[in-house]
């Protein structure tokens, strides 16, 4: 059966992703973002599924610092609405509760929660890892947020759903493997992903984006970041839309090489359709 890798324990959002994007392959947690990486390099798994961008938290630095040295190919994307659950051990009644485990970018998603319910909010290393805890301390003070599916691996009972305060939370995934697979150059729904540096001097951001607007290619995902601690050189990562050998993306991108450096092609993927 193929297998594909997440970063997180069994029951964490992204392994609930993993098995909506794959149905019916078999989910490998691993520790890190790195560990899921690897474990598709030496055989472990055939894809892993990275979380890139969250629509409170923003974009997930570690991915940004781990994709381009990943040598991965980016063969997918996928959205996941994140729905919080307030897990317990089955039969506690919510004034009971205490103390609320969680990932702390969680916490900051169910302030509201923390201060109806008058209880701390204890920071852990993950949503499902915090569930698992809960399950084992067998304790009615200590409740966990995390995902339904943690709470059903791990035997507990779901005393809310949908404890965020924001409902437009959602999280982006990209889906890597180890060899690219591009869509057809016709299909209309198509990604594009690319690396590029340019130097620290006035104009040169503006020089390398211009040919996507002088032939009409729209920008979905534009983000910065310094490389090695340098203030000299500035890395871009963004998203396109189209494909690179659509004409209208080939001659953007030729002119793209002219004036940046390092270019890479990370993935060109079907557009998912749950994007607006």
């Amino acid at each position: 059966m193929p297998i594909i890798a997440f970063q997180g324990r069994p029951g964490a959002y992204s392994d609930l992703v993993c098995r909506q994007a794959r149905p019916v392959w078999e989910t490998l947690p691993c520790s890190s973002f790195s560990a899921a990486i690897e474990a598709v390099h030496d055989g472990r798994a055939d894809e892993a599924l990275l979380a890139c961008e969250n629509s409170l938290a923003g974009r997930v630095p570690e991915i940004h610092a781990l994709l381009p040295n990943a040598g991965l190919h980016i063969v997918g994307e996928h959205f996941h609405r994140v729905e919080h659950c307030l897990l317990v051990v089955p039969g506690t009644p919510i004034e009971a509760i205490r103390a609320v485990h969680t990932h702390p970018v969680a916490l900051g998603q169910i302030r509201n929660l923390l201060a109806e319910l008058d209880v701390e909010g204890v920071p852990q290393f993950d949503t499902a890892g915090a569930a698992e805890m809960v399950a084992q301390w067998q304790r009615p003070g200590d409740a966990a947020v995390a995902s339904s599916l943690a709470g059903e691996l791990n035997g507990l009972e779901i005393l809310r759903r949908n404890v965020e305060d924001a409902a437009h939370n959602t999280t982006r995934f990209y889906r890597v493997a180890p060899q690219p697979d591009w869509p057809d150059p016709s299909h209309d729904g198509t990604l594009t992903t690319l690396l590029m540096r340019v130097g620290n001097k006035p104009g040169a951001l503006y020089a390398a984006l211009g040919g996507f607007a002088r032939y009409g290619v729209n920008m979905t995902r534009l983000e910065s970041y310094m490389l090695g601690g340098s203030f000299a050189a500035t890395q871009f990562l963004m998203d396109i839309e189209g494909h690179p050998e659509q004409d209208n993306v080939r001659l953007a991108l030729k002119e793209l090489t002219q004036v940046s450096d390092d270019l890479k092609l990370l993935g060109i993927y079907p557009r998912s359709l749950a994007r607006v």
